[in-house]
């Protein structure tokens, strides 16, 4: 094999196709990327047998050719070559990349023992990708990250009336979204839902982000569920989660008189100094009045802290407990200047029940989109 890149071109696909690879694996042939050269340029590939990605560039290629190099040395080499076209070729089982001055001699690994990288077919739908890209920065976040209950660890993506909402939830709260979805020329089955790891989604999102649309793919092959996301001659497929999702989207309240309106970042700011004096996992204490909203925090070693900020209440007082940062997570993902907290009820008077916050505009005019984040507030502090 031999072939001539551009060093950018090269270097923004390697670190592509290493990116989603596991950081340690069990087998080490995993952690490499195939490269096949062709009469029509490169792809590059990587798989886990969970997560693959794919990407094609152009090329010049003076000899076709297959070959495998750890993925993660190549992308350390890559990004730091100096400003010339690269050259790779092999040479038995050994791999030389040149670039100007520069010059590395790798070793091959054995391709043949390589697993094959997952292939679909077709198109289930688009989304547009700076818009997907907010909603699963949104929604994520709220996922869990313990893998002992691996069915709330993913993002719930589910087509209803050309619209794809994205929910997910690590029990103390739940974040909603939804955008729009083009079946193109398919029709795609109501209720389509697909179950996809909150850590392969975010990088999906942060990856594509700058695409015009995203095209994706559900499907099932050998009892292996998959989906697939394509823009810009790059592929990323995820196996999915199997199990059924919690239904979460029956928490919410369709109407809420109780309620205040807040300025997000000015709230932001005062949650985290509050909260420099709080152990960890603490809560901190909210009380919201005709007056405004004040917040009280009580850390270890007397120490104290307490801030008062401006707040619009319509309803009856209220007082409760948040855990600070699944409260910034909310208004960090809220994404308007001003915040809506609507408190609701629960069965027992001494305890909240949860608390929607929602996008506001103005101090009087609701957000335009269709965010919400779902938070479930601690018992009241004695």
């Amino acid at each position: 094999m031999r072939f001539s890149v551009n060093r950018d071109v090269f270097s923004e696909a390697v670190s592509f196709a290493v990116k989603l690879l596991p950081q340690r694996t069990t087998l080490p042939i995993l952690s490499g990327v195939l490269i096949e050269a062709t009469e029509t340029g490169l792809v590059l590939s990587s798989f886990d047998y969970e997560v693959s990605a794919q990407t094609e560039i152009n090329a010049q290629v003076d000899e076709p050719g297959t070959v495998l190099v750890s993925g993660r040395l190549l992308a350390d080499i890559a990004s730091r070559l100096p400003n010339a076209p690269v050259v790779f070729s092999t040479n038995d089982n050994r791999i030389v990349v040149s670039c100007g001055s520069a010059n590395f001699t790798l070793l091959s690994m054995p391709v043949e023992e390589y697993p094959s990288i997952p292939q679909i077919s077709g198109q289930t739908g688009l989304v547009p990708g700076e818009e997907f890209a907010a909603a699963v920065a949104q929604v994520a976040v709220a996922a869990s990250r313990d893998d002992v209950t691996p069915v709330i660890t993913g993002v719930q993506l589910q087509v209803t009336d050309n619209r794809l909402g994205l929910v997910a939830t690590d029990r103390y709260r739940v974040a909603v979204r939804e955008i729009d979805w083009d079946n193109g020329e398919n029709t795609s089955p109501e209720g389509l839902t697909a179950l996809v790891p909150a850590k392969t989604l975010q990088e999906v999102g942060k990856t594509f982000g700058h695409s015009a649309t995203i095209s994706v793919s559900f499907t099932a092959k050998d009892d292996r569920e998959l989906i697939a996301f394509t823009a810009d001659n790059k592929t990323v497929t995820s196996l999915l989660i199997k199990g059924s999702f919690p239904p979460v989207r029956r928490l919410f309240p369709e109407t809420t008189d109780n309620y205040a309106v807040i300025n997000t970042g000015e709230l932001i700011e005062a949650v985290r100094r509050v909260s420099l004096v709080l152990e960890r996992e603490a809560a901190l204490r909210f009380t919201f009045t005709i007056d405004g909203l004040t917040m009280e925090a009580v850390g270890s070693e007397h120490a104290q802290a307490s801030e008062a900020i401006d707040a619009l209440l319509t309803g009856d007082d209220i007082v409760l407990s948040l855990k600070p940062q699944f409260l910034i997570d909310g208004l960090t993902a809220v994404r308007s200047e001003f915040v809506r907290f609507s408190f609701t009820k629960s069965e027992n008077t001494n305890k909240p029940g949860p608390m929607l916050i929602t996008s506001q505009s103005s101090k009087d005019q609701p957000g335009a989109d269709s965010f919400k984040y779902l938070l479930q507030p601690n018992l009241l502090l004695r």
